[in-house]
């Protein structure tokens, strides 16, 4: 029996569940969608109110745009919502799995804020003149965080295909590489109304808590002890029980803690079990 062909976990799989909770990727696309049909209906008046301005250093009251502008996108153009909410759900829902409900929340959030401080450093250390080049006054939309998101993915899934235009098929990595190429050319150049120094901070950031592996959700108020900040396990590479009595043991019990208490619940260690005993069982059906 493999690991989905089990009853409890049928509950517990990632994905859109119309009769219980729906993962944290799906209720994030469908925030983003919410606020772009108020966006339209309201006009540009909210887009204004919440976009993030690069002046912010002289107005610091107006530091609740650093979160607001991810979640707003240019009513004027519907592929800049439609390309960063496929790219969240294409990346994000594997990613989601990986790291557990909570600590998506907290990572993506968290690209939202960074990035956008990136970009409000690199614009008043080198501005640029936007009179007459068509370039808006402000900074709107999620894909410095989605650009984070993707680079997670890249990472913890190197070789996972990606469709390219859904036609092309590409390793996922070779894919991150590429669009890492990509805005560092349009960075250098600073042409044209896309943000590429904030893509180019969600992936640097999305490297940084890869490589450092902090876990974000415990820096959340759930308690007031300082012992509750501190560094997630580093992943150790778990090699399946050579008797697979053993393994299907050892998924049996995490899956039934999921069931229970939910994914990110998992140790590190489980998680890694349960990706092992996957890859196994797969393996085994060729």
């Amino acid at each position: 029996m493999g690991i989905y062909d089990r009853d409890y976990y049928q509950e517990s799989q990632p994905g859109i569940h119309l009769g219980g909770d729906r993962n944290m990727v799906a209720n994030l696309i469908l925030i983003n969608v919410g606020v772009y049909v108020v966006e339209l209906l309201m006009g540009d008046w909210l887009t204004r109110l919440l976009a993030l301005r690069s002046d912010l250093a002289s107005h610091p009251w107006n530091g609740y745009q650093l979160l607001t502008y991810g979640f707003l996108h240019d009513p004027k153009n519907l592929w800049h919502i439609v390309f960063n909410m496929l790219g969240l759900w294409f990346f994000g829902r594997d990613v989601e799995w990986r790291y557990g409900r909570k600590e998506f929340l907290a990572m993506y959030l968290s690209l939202i804020v960074l990035s956008g401080l990136a970009w409000v450093v690199v614009e008043n250390i080198a501005p640029r003149d936007s009179v007459g080049s068509g370039l808006l006054p402000y900074l709107l939309g999620a894909s410095g965080a989605i650009t984070g998101v993707l680079l997670l993915f890249a990472l913890n899934f190197p070789r996972r295909t990606v469709l390219v235009w859904f036609v092309l098929p590409i390793p996922a990595w070779v894919f991150a590489v590429l669009l890492i190429l990509v805005n560092l050319n349009g960075a250098m150049q600073r042409e044209g109304n896309v943000a590429y120094v904030c893509h180019l901070a969600g992936a640097a950031l999305g490297l940084v808590y890869y490589r450092t592996g902090w876990s974000l959700v415990r820096w959340l108020p759930s308690g007031l002890s300082l012992k509750s900040v501190r560094r997630r396990a580093r992943l150790r590479i778990h090699a399946p029980p050579e008797n697979e009595t053993d393994m299907n043991q050892q998924v049996d019990e995490i899956l039934r803690k999921i069931q229970q208490h939910g994914q990110d619940s998992l140790s590190s260690r489980e998680r890694r079990i349960l990706q092992e005993a996957s890859r196994h069982y797969q393996s085994r059906n060729r």
